[in-house]
């Protein structure tokens, strides 16, 4: 029943919002008078991992692009402070709660909580989040982005469909309406800023699975619905892979907190649910194959190498970018052409 219920609020709640914003898109501004932005909210609120960290380059733009400001963020469901630890900028964590109708009154006083202060600017990271419009509305500031800038900006960016791209786009947009200068410096990576001492217990916890020197390869069997790969595909894929790399290679599984493996745990396997100690042992990796998931993410926001497998058509959105990471979408390629493809990378590395 809750979950219809969520589904109807979610329908009506995108139809009484869609128009939120749109007299926003033209701000009013003296640009004889330099705009100063000294305290920043951005809004994401959702609660999976791999929307928060395809959210961490936009935070690096709004860092570099203020390098004095002050961040809060309004997002949901308890990983924020987890994802956004080493954020030196981010001053605020203001997390809705994951199952608002088990958590009333606390949800109620997040939305206190967005009047506490007055903001130079707010953005709305999702144009589709009808909360996040909602928020961008209710608090506080003297400027508001609720998303799209400009409705030709698609086709002047190869990659403008990516999810963690085009928000970035658009504001850089929308800050030239505000006096500032164009911004073509490359969008920065996923990022979950690991310490020096984190990357050095990931080296531990690695060292422990596999004593040996050589370097390692980290595959992750699972994902959410149909973007699971099936038993014996990935079966299949191990094998495969076993037979072309390891003399050379170590071959590990990172496990799920479901703590299930496709290929019936016949690698080494590590299990954890802290999200941080997982990426960290991924950082000590030398490539991670896995289907799009927040894993996935997690992968590549460490530095490590990703080869993301797509078996659904949106691979411009999610896919893997920099450290000579790629997808692989495998409704056009088998598993022999993935191989060749890893191959590929690990020779050139």
């Amino acid at each position: 029943m809750l979950k219809k219920i969520n589904e109807y609020r979610r329908v009506l709640t995108k139809t009484l919002t869609k128009n939120i914003g749109n007299s926003y898109k033209n701000p009013n501004v003296d640009l004889s008078e330099k705009v100063k932005i000294e305290r920043v909210l951005i809004c994401r609120p959702n609660h999976r991992l791999g929307n928060l960290l395809l959210i961490t380059p936009f935070i690096q733009e709004i860092s570099s692009t203020f390098p004095e400001c002050k961040i809060d963020l309004f997002v949901k469901g308890g990983l924020g402070p987890i994802i956004f630890k080493n954020y030196e900028n981010i001053n605020d964590i203001i997390e809705l709660p994951k199952k608002p109708f088990k958590n009333l009154l606390q949800y109620f006083s997040v939305w206190i909580k967005l009047k506490k202060h007055r903001y130079d600017i707010i953005i709305n990271i999702e144009k589709g989040s009808s909360s996040g419009r909602i928020a961008t509305q209710f608090a506080d500031a003297k400027y508001k982005f609720f998303g799209k800038a400009d409705e030709k900006i698609n086709s002047q960016y190869k990659d403008y469909e990516h999810i963690a791209k085009y928000p970035i786009y658009d504001f850089r947009l929308f800050l030239t309406k505000l006096g500032f200068e164009n911004n073509t410096s490359p969008i920065p990576s996923l990022n979950l800023k690991l310490s020096h001492s984190e990357i050095a217990e990931g080296k531990k916890l690695l060292d422990n699975i596999v004593s040996n020197e050589k370097k390692t390869i980290c595959i992750f069997t699972f994902a959410t619905s149909d973007k699971c790969y099936p038993e014996s595909w990935w079966e299949e894929f191990y094998e495969k892979l076993k037979k072309e790399f390891q003399i050379n290679y170590n071959i590990i599984e990172v496990l799920p907190v479901e703590n299930i493996s496709q290929i019936g745990f016949k690698a080494p396997t590590f299990y954890s649910k802290d999200i941080r100690e997982i990426g960290s042992l991924i950082s000590n990796t030398a490539i991670f194959i896995g289907a799009d998931s927040g894993i996935m993410h997690l992968s590549s926001s460490v530095n490590t190498t990703t080869i993301g497998l797509f078996s659904r058509a949106n691979q411009n959105m999610y896919e893997p970018y920099n450290n000579s990471s790629l997808a692989i979408n495998t409704n056009e390629n088998s598993i022999d052409e993935c191989i060749k493809t890893i191959k590929s990378i690990l020779t050139n590395k």
